[in-house]
């Protein structure tokens, strides 16, 4: 008895010690990855993973987890028919020794994550009277869960819920405060436009002018909108991915005819060095499209006129890489750390070429996403390249 009184003690003293660890940051990912390695560690389990509860749409999807792979982010699991999808509903901890004979077990994931469950612990993230999520231990290394595991399961998911609502909110506030203040330009542009389209001494010819700039303004406010919403998705991590096999020859071919007519415009050559028989890379098609045809446009955009792009894919022992090349004015040292930043842009060619400032940032989101990373490299006169390093079977989470 005295023995677990001391392991009991023990474990609470760990939770004060996560508490502080917990409340030290407001980044939602990494936030998210501490939980779930600290529920793995105080329950010794061999993994852990958190869902979250879109209560909007009634789904629950896998957000993170420490050893599941590929777990896939968004990976939805019903509310019926599912143990998590029962700690939601009922709003209590499930506490299963045999997970795989339990008839609320959902096989699917199983055969997604590759990963056999065995013994399960899981606890409701409760926070506001509202539940946001479930955290679940895995596979007790030695015997089975008890009740003193739940009860500091209880009291972690206690403290991650509020972690992760404060993270939600100052995330969003923050995300809102800076998009409203770049709103701000192209709302000031069109209010300009439509007073000056009311004043009856200006010329035809100026009356076209306004107009013109008129669209120009509301084509940048329907693509910065647009991009908003995309990052606070991706941000909030609501985004589900969706993983398929498939060529990155072939999607560069295909990314590569839609922005051939912007690259005839301006008399830039895209040069293709793709070798065959890469091996397929696993992964979101769709989303690690948008991220190709985003560094595409950008070596097309800020480049020179009759200049180049070259896109090379090689597969390395750490996965699949491929990267964007230009030939443009290239990025000043100074502005390298900052270029994956919300709303950044480049002063020198933020007034010459229209952007939203969030591109790289949405691309930055889905790589990592995607357990990759996105690094760039540059150099005044001589241009710019993109590198993207992606596991061959993604690591989504």
């Amino acid at each position: 008895m005295a023995k677990i009184d001391t392991q009991r003690l023990e474990g609470y003293i760990r939770l004060i010690d996560i508490s502080r660890d917990l409340a030290s940051t407001l980044d939602l990912d990494v936030l998210l990855d501490r939980i779930v390695r600290a529920a793995a560690d105080i329950a010794q389990a061999e993994a852990a993973s958190i869902l979250l509860y879109d209560e909007a749409a009634h789904q629950l999807y896998f957000q993170v987890a420490t050893n599941l792979q590929p777990v896939m982010r968004g990976v939805v699991v019903p509310l019926e028919g599912s143990i998590a999808g029962w700690i939601v509903t009922h709003r209590r901890p499930a506490r299963i020794s045999e997970a795989q004979k339990d008839q609320r077990y959902f096989s699917d994931i199983e055969k997604i994550t590759h990963f056999t469950t065995h013994s399960l612990l899981g606890v409701p993230l409760i926070t506001k009277d509202q539940v946001i999520g479930v955290l679940e231990v895995l596979n007790k290394k030695s015997g089975e869960f008890t009740q003193m595991d739940e009860d500091l399961l209880v009291v972690l998911s206690a403290q991650a819920a509020v972690a992760i609502e404060n993270t939600r909110l100052f995330q969003q506030s923050d995300l809102i405060s800076e998009f409203v203040h770049e709103l701000r330009t192209p709302l000031a542009s069109i209010s300009t436009a439509t007073y000056l389209l009311l004043r009856p001494e200006i010329s035809q010819q100026q009356r076209e002018q306004i107009i013109h700039n008129l669209h120009a303004e509301t084509l940048r406010l329907n693509a910065l909108t647009s991009s908003f919403l995309d990052l606070a998705r991706l941000e909030s991590g609501r985004v589900q991915y969706h993983q398929d096999k498939f060529s990155l020859r072939d999607l560069f071919h295909e990314c590569c005819e839609i922005m051939q007519s912007k690259a005839d415009e301006e008399r830039i050559r895209i040069n293709i060095k793709i070798p065959d028989g890469l091996p397929p890379l696993e992964a979101d098609r769709d989303k690690i499209k948008q991220v190709a045809l985003n560094l595409l446009s950008n070596a097309i955009k800020y480049n020179r006129p009759k200049g180049s792009v070259t896109i090379k894919v090689e597969a390395l022992d750490d996965g699949m890489h491929f990267s964007v090349q230009d030939t443009g004015i290239g990025i000043p040292e100074e502005a390298l750390s900052h270029l994956f930043e919300k709303f950044y842009r480049v002063r020198e060619v933020e007034n010459k070429v229209t952007g939203t400032g969030l591109g790289l940032s949405i691309c930055k989101q889905i790589v990592q996403g995607h357990g990759g990373r996105i690094n760039v490299k540059s150099k005044i006169g001589e241009g710019t390249t993109f590198i993207v390093c992606l596991p061959r079977a993604s690591q989504i989470n």
